[in-house]
């Protein structure tokens, strides 16, 4: 079987981690593009908070151009056969890279949620580099947005809407998951 990839765009705590979990229970590799940062990050001393995490990433595009963490990932996703998902595409170099490694077995789903409802999430969640006020939160969408978010999230093949239960969103997660497997 050739390899297909599947990414996740969207903004923080839009769903992409939840949607990520329905793929690896289907037995689907997935690679996360953040764990690429927090990895570089913690080689540079720095810890898992949201200032920390976010100039590593904004130092590596400055430096290796706004595609390096999609540069960075693309030897693990070549790593896995067939169907690999990829977590956390945050801007439109990243999705330019993907489209020229990868051609027509790349494609993209944008996962939307009202930021009210993320910010929530967020909250709850309790990753390293969540703890964040509101008007930090809104900055974080801001930078994610500096790195071309809004313009991958419009170049993304399929929508999902997030804005219901768990149980809803990973039913429609799986089913989209299904028929990109199925559709060979």
């Amino acid at each position: 079987m050739k390899r297909k990839v599947i990414a996740w765009v969207g903004y923080p705590a839009s769903g992409k981690s939840e949607a990520s979990r329905v793929a690896a229970s289907m037995g689907i590799p997935v690679v996360v593009m953040g764990d690429i940062v927090r990895k570089e990050a913690r080689r540079r001393g720095f810890k898992e908070e949201d200032v920390s995490i976010g100039a590593v990433a904004e130092d590596l595009r400055k430096n290796e151009g706004m595609d390096a963490i999609a540069k960075r990932s693309i030897p693990c996703i070549m790593k896995k056969e067939g169907v690999v998902v990829v977590d956390g595409v945050r801007g439109i170099a990243e999705v330019d890279r993907f489209r020229a490694e990868f051609g027509n077995d790349f494609f993209l789903v944008a996962i939307l949620s009202p930021f009210k409802l993320r910010f929530e999430r967020m909250q709850k969640r309790g990753r390293g580099d969540d703890g964040l006020t509101e008007a930090a939160f809104k900055a974080r969408d801001l930078r994610e947005e500096g790195w071309g978010l809004r313009d991958a999230i419009e170049a993304s093949d399929i929508v999902i809407q997030n804005e219901g239960d768990l149980d809803a969103f990973s039913k429609e997660v799986y089913q989209v998951l299904m028929e990109m497997i199925t559709d060979e």
